[in-house]
């Protein structure tokens, strides 16, 4: 009985000693297969191609959470950030800025916009803005060449927390592949267009709650100086007509500066993500607009942002398309603004020289009516742009433009005594971009030369000066 238990407790050990060889075996093989990656990764990175960042997390980091979607947690979107570079905010903004970007086929204006969004931001304005860049592709060697490309150029800006750049692993993305032709647009394109909509729908996702509003760009774009503060001023001015708005557009094209509040986004991306295969995002904002009971669109002008892109980022098909409404943001020198023109409701002449989308609106002019602009000191002009009109109607049809000296008071008004002229309208236009007369004028005189049964529209007046920006 003994020899049996011996040979039985034998044979136990024997089987204990397979198994554990068997485990030994298994582990170094995983350490063997371990070494190997590592040496690959060694090689990757000494050819300058680095594996992505493994900092990682789910989407509810956001410092604020105001929507409601994200209060009751409705329709929760499943998607994991990488930080590629920058340091991400506990602080709220006034505004996110984001910006998706996929490799190109031809050119790249990136780094351009990037420049123009802060080099034409105060530092005040830049301390209240945050710029969310989402590398879109899923090529790793652009992404690491545009990683670096950016740390080297916006060094202070990452390191200031006023720029951030993330991605979103293809795992976290539904198939773009043998979608339904809704418009009967070739498949690449339908693929194209839903993929885009899906990498706006993961940037809004990420950007919602990091700041107050939320502001929409394509990565080709310049900005006019000072754009956050005029959108501010905008907001306010939305804000104190106490009626509902859902998105205010500050370019007419296509998805560039269309802002939202951010207490909109989780709602916004979700719908953008629903619905991503059906048409293209800025069909699809229209639609969210309406249903958000925003009826009219609100456009903002002049506009703040202009497309500079030749290239699109769809294989490079060429693409010129201009903002006709973009101008730079600036002052025209300090002035009073006088017309006998009778002025329809409260569309003063001062409005066609102020900045903003006011303008002057007139009953039919006689020959001799006049708008004339007296600056508060002799202004040396370099250039005059002076656009009437709107839609192709209203538009001023026979003037001429004069420079004065010697200026004359009035109970009701101011003048000079002495004009030259510069020139005369164009089609509706008067534009000189290089003034005659070098001499300091004290007023600018548009004359009616030819009565006319229209209505006058006077859209702006702007003017260069010596120390002044040029006209674009």
């Amino acid at each position: 009985m003994a020899d049996v238990m011996c040979r039985v407790v034998e044979g136990k050990c024997l089987e204990m000693r397979r198994h554990l060889k068997k485990k030994y075996a298994a582990l170094l093989l995983l350490l063997f297969v371990g070494g190997i990656y590592l040496l690959h990764q060694v090689d990757v990175n000494a050819s300058g191609q680095t594996a992505l960042p493994e900092i990682s997390w789910q989407g509810r980091h956001a410092v604020s959470r105001e929507s409601w979607v994200e209060q009751g947690d409705y329709l929760p979107l499943n998607v994991s950030y990488q930080l590629l570079a920058g340091k991400p905010s506990t602080q709220q903004r006034f505004l996110c800025i984001g910006i998706s970007s996929v490799k190109r086929s031809k050119g790249s204006y990136l780094v351009t916009t990037l420049q123009s969004l802060f080099s034409q931001s105060s530092p005040e304005e830049r301390q209240s803005m945050l710029v969310v860049l989402l590398l879109a592709d899923f090529d790793s060697h652009w992404i690491f060449e545009t990683v670096n490309q950016i740390k080297s150029t916006f060094p202070s800006e990452l390191d200031q927390g006023q720029l951030l750049l993330i991605h979103v692993p293809k795992e976290c993305y539904p198939s773009t592949a043998g979608l339904k032709r809704n418009y009967n647009d070739p498949p690449d394109r339908v693929s194209f267009r839903s993929k885009q909509n899906l990498d706006y729908s993961f940037l809004m996702h990420y950007s919602s709650g990091v700041s107050k509003y939320y502001l929409q760009l394509e990565d080709d774009v310049i900005s006019a100086k000072n754009f956050l503060t005029a959108i501010k001023t905008r907001v306010q001015q939305q804000e104190a007509k106490k009626t509902t708005w859902a998105m205010l557009e500050f370019s007419s094209l296509g998805f560039i500066g269309k802002l939202y509040k951010s207490a909109h986004l989780p709602l916004l991306a979700r719908f953008l993500f629903l619905f991503y295969q059906e048409m293209p995002c800025d069909w699809l904002m229209s639609h969210f607009r309406l249903l958000l009971t925003q009826k009219e669109p609100i456009f903002v002008r002049p506009s703040l942002f202009q497309h500079i892109g030749q290239f699109s980022s769809f294989k490079g098909v060429v693409n010129k398309l201009k903002d006709k409404d973009f101008e730079e943001v600036y002052t025209n020198p300090p002035a009073e603004v006088f017309s006998n023109m009778s002025t329809y409701e409260k569309n003063y002449p001062k409005l066609a020289w102020e900045p903003g989308e006011g303008f002057f609106w007139g009953r039919s002019p006689g020959k001799g009516d006049y708008l004339t602009v007296v600056f508060k000191e002799p202004t040396l002009v370099t250039g005059i742009y002076i656009e009437t009109g709107s839609g192709g109607k209203d538009l001023l049809q026979s003037a001429l433009v004069e420079l004065g000296t010697e200026v004359l008071s009035a109970k009701t008004h101011k003048t000079c005594g002495v004009f030259k002229p510069q020139g005369s309208f164009e089609r509706g236009v008067f534009l000189m971009e290089k003034v005659k007369d070098s001499g300091a004028a004290s007023c600018l005189r548009i004359l009616v030369t030819q009565a006319q049964s229209d209505w006058l529209i006077i859209t702006r007046i702007r003017v260069t000066t010596s120390s002044g920006p040029k006209l674009s």
